[in-house]
């Protein structure tokens, strides 16, 4: 199955500028070391953006469960990259209180 209204998935700019691809931030994990090395960056944010939407579309949801938020889906795929290598990763979106779906 493949996630809900797929089409209309937002990845905000603030989600990937200020979270994914910023070092700095507390709660980031690695997060930033792993997509800027593969060539994605802040000011490019748009290009990672993309990159989600893509798997959002065409890959097969992989779990589902609830959360405080609203339905949250679990897609996993390859990410395509500027540097044209496709790693394996696990994209989260939820669907706000049957809304729109954000993810990142």
């Amino acid at each position: 199955m493949k996630l809900p209204n797929a089409e209309r998935v937002i990845v905000e700019r603030e989600k990937i500028v200020d979270y994914l691809l910023n070092p700095a931030h507390a709660d980031n994990g690695g997060n930033a070391g792993f997509f800027l090395s593969l060539g994605f960056s802040p000011e490019r944010w748009s290009v990672l953006a993309v990159a989600f939407r893509r798997i959002a579309e065409s890959i097969d949801i992989a779990k589902s469960m609830e959360s405080p938020h609203g339905r949250k889906y679990i897609v996993e795929g390859r990410l395509e990259t500027p540097g044209d290598r496709r790693p394996w990763v696990r994209t989260v979106w939820i669907v706000d209180a049957g809304k729109i779906c954000r993810g990142w």
